[in-house]
């Protein structure tokens, strides 16, 4: 028995009495959006089972809009008392699943009797040739190493100017979303109060979309400015970046609040890492109030990608750092 969902590639079937959901064989921005939209239009039904079974089992590519519709799908069945379960997990789903910590979220089966959680080990997804390039992580590398060494001489300066500043400690860390969507803590010099993230629903927002600005935010502190017009609040995101979580030249990385409110398309931009520099700190810097044109530099990012380009956008950081209006607010 078949489910009416006319021109779609994902068709509902019924199998032993259970809802089956057949993914595709790739999963990204495209199918994505089909498939927030014919689960949402199952989950409107005046009937609803238990659970809703998504076999993924001749899916061979996931990419980061994939796993941001299988979050909202999760999280609309959820409000609707259903339980969203996959079933067949290949290696490369498994991959995504596993370093997104959705394995830990989403129940799996290998069997629509056994809903015992299934684990395969992959190899971590592609989504983009600068992910696995050992030509950008040697650069990674190099570049951390020796920022890390500059951060050391400057350490102690800073250090003394924030605590005489503003009580608290010196550094700042915050959950940030890094490639495909992973959490990870961004560190940073302290540059705003210490109740600042308390503060933040307090402080309108003069960005539109998935963003958050304000040029005059009240919970900067006197030397906290200094450090984000001169860039230095940035440098301990080397250690982020030697860790592999983020990359010298990347897209700006989003907080997981700012991922909530993602729709399905913007979700492309967590295809590669998340970097310390990029076309939004060359090209926009400040200046970008609107979210739709962080998604066209990262994706401009993207497509023009390579290890040359890389080497010009950090070359372009360093110039453009010297300019009085560089500074990020």
């Amino acid at each position: 028995m078949t489910i009416q969902t006319p021109e779609t590639q994902f068709p509902i079937i019924i199998v032993d009495n259970h809802p089956v959901m057949k993914m595709p064989q790739r999963l990204t921005v495209l199918e994505a959006v089909n498939f927030k939209q014919v689960c949402h239009q199952f989950l409107a039904s005046q009937t609803l089972p238990k659970q809703l079974i998504l076999d993924f089992s001749r899916t061979e590519f996931m990419d980061s809009s994939g796993v941001g519709a299988l979050v909202h799908n999760f999280k609309a069945a959820r409000t609707k008392n259903v339980s969203l379960i996959i079933y067949q997990t290949p290696p490369p789903v498994m991959a995504v699943l596993s370093m997104t910590g959705l394995d830990e979220v989403i129940p799996m089966t290998s069997s629509l009797e056994d809903k015992k959680p299934h684990a395969v080990l992959a190899k971590p997804p592609e989504t983009h040739p600068s992910v696995r390039s050992w030509g950008k992580r040697t650069i990674d590398i190099v570049g951390s190493l020796v920022g890390l060494g500059i951060t050391c001489i400057l350490y102690l300066p800073i250090a003394i100017i924030i605590k005489l500043d503003s009580p608290g400690p010196v550094f700042f860390r915050q959950t940030r979303c890094g490639w495909m969507g992973k959490r990870f803590k961004i560190i940073k010099f302290r540059s705003m109060c210490v109740d600042a993230e308390t503060l933040k629903k307090k402080v309108p927002n003069q960005a539109k979309g998935a963003i958050f600005k304000n040029m005059n935010d009240p919970r900067i502190t006197r030397v906290g400015r200094f450090l984000r017009r001169s860039s230095l609040d940035e440098l301990p995101q080397f250690w982020n970046v030697l860790k592999g979580e983020m990359s010298l030249v990347g897209t700006r990385p989003p907080t997981p609040d700012e991922v909530e409110k993602y729709e399905i398309p913007q979700w492309q931009r967590l295809n590669v890492k998340p970097g310390m520099t990029g076309e939004w700190q060359v090209y926009g810097r400040s200046q970008i109030t609107n979210f739709e044109q962080v998604i066209e530099l990262d994706l401009r990012y993207q497509k023009n990608w390579s290890h040359w380009y890389d080497l010009q956008l950090i070359f372009r950081t360093v110039l453009i750092l010297f300019h009085k209006n560089s500074g990020a607010a």
